[in-house]
């Protein structure tokens, strides 16, 4: 569980606006550190509440004022336009993604199985975390400007590609024996996302993230080791 806690600590939605008015503190007008970042994280918690209830093209400025309850010029002072904040949150979801998968531990990335059980924990944890967040940009990643389509698809392929990594390695060690590792990781991968897209059915079935775990690593697990 110290996995969850350090997830849940670090990438909450008042860290992660932290870490957009990092990125993004030129472009934002208000100084007072305290008050820029409270009513960040207000601007953002709308902007996905809104965006996943009816859909980002559909969700206008002044509606986002009246959910977040600021007004019109409030926000012009964090940002100068929908598309910038969405290039915000999406920006922060792939950074977010990257910084994560490569954190694994030295030791655990020498060995091909607990590196890919690292990854299939750590990803459902981190969707847990971050699962407006993530909903979001997978429900809306079409629509998307051209300009920002390409980070999003980015941030949603990032694990594929690393589980396709950790499967030739672990072919190559005679861990497992998988024909065609990057078809393998595009199968997976679905069953990553799954948690967090469609967390209605399991609450319905009173599943919970450590059984989901359990059992996706178990499938994988039967799927992907040696035989030999």
């Amino acid at each position: 569980m110290k996995n969850a806690q350090d997830l849940n600590s670090r990438y909450s939605t008042e860290e992660l606006c932290a870490r957009i008015l990092e990125r993004h503190r030129a472009r934002i007008k208000v100084r007072k550190q305290q008050l820029v970042l409270a009513n960040l994280s207000r601007i953002v918690t709308a902007f996905l509440r809104l965006s996943n209830r009816k859909g980002y093209h559909a969700m206008s400025l002044r509606e986002l004022a009246d959910e977040s309850g600021l007004s019109m010029g409030a926000l012009y002072t964090y940002f100068d336009s929908k598309e910038m904040l969405l290039v915000m949150v999406v920006g922060e979801v792939a950074n977010t993604m990257s910084e994560v998968l490569a954190s694994v531990p030295e030791e655990t990335r020498q060995d091909p199985r607990a590196h890919m059980y690292w990854l299939i924990d750590t990803h459902i944890r981190l969707t847990e975390t971050m699962q407006q967040w993530f909903v979001f940009v997978f429900m809306e990643t079409k629509s998307f400007p051209r300009s920002v389509r390409q980070a999003a698809v980015d941030s949603e392929t990032l694990a594929e590609q690393e589980l396709a990594e950790i499967i030739e390695r672990g072919n190559a060690a005679g861990v497992f024996d998988v024909e065609d590792p990057q078809l393998f990781a595009a199968m997976v991968k679905p069953l990553l996302q799954d948690w967090y897209v469609k967390r209605a059915k399991y609450r319905r079935r009173k599943v919970g993230i450590d059984r989901y775990i359990e059992q996706v690593t178990n499938v994988i697990e039967r799927a992907a080791c040696s035989k030999t």
